[in-house]
């Protein structure tokens, strides 16, 4: 991942800060940070996600369904062009790009903001399956990390 030509250009990624079931992604956070990347996480607001600049561990607390959100720095909507790439989770994957999430919606309305961003699904290998159920609102990812 940290070698792909997406990774290494895009100043502005958007990352999650996983849930016990989901690929820990934190080791990849903090190398972004470091590197002087500009990460953003989602935070749950009501029935969408804002994107938030993370700012450390320091700058984290207990969101919504249990999940470690930023607490400073909202990211305007305005700039999400900006992102140039986006790890999104997902309970399941199929190979055509389609995700099967928990159940809410909250990526499927994010995701067609993120006009300029490489959209990278990321999963288990066990989560990679042949099909998954897909409705009109579905939103596909480019490509499957497993």
């Amino acid at each position: 991942m940290l070698t792909t030509a997406w990774w290494q250009e895009s100043s502005t990624l958007l990352l999650y800060y996983p849930l016990s079931d989901e690929v820990d992604v934190r080791p990849l956070i903090h190398s972004a940070y470091e590197c002087g990347k500009r990460i953003l996480l989602p935070v749950v607001k009501g029935e969408e996600l804002d994107l938030h600049l993370y700012e450390g561990e320091g700058s984290l607390e207990q969101g919504a369904y249990g999940i470690m959100e930023p607490v400073r720095s909202l990211f305007a909507e305005e700039q999400y062009g900006e992102v140039g790439l986006a790890l999104i989770p997902g309970m399941a994957f199929d190979r055509a790009g389609h995700r099967l999430g928990r159940g809410k919606g909250y990526y499927d309305r994010l995701l067609p903001k993120l006009t300029a961003a490489k959209l990278e699904g990321i999963c288990f290998p066990f989560q990679l399956l042949e099909e998954v159920p897909v409705d009109e609102y579905d939103i596909q990812v480019h490509e499957v990390i497993a």
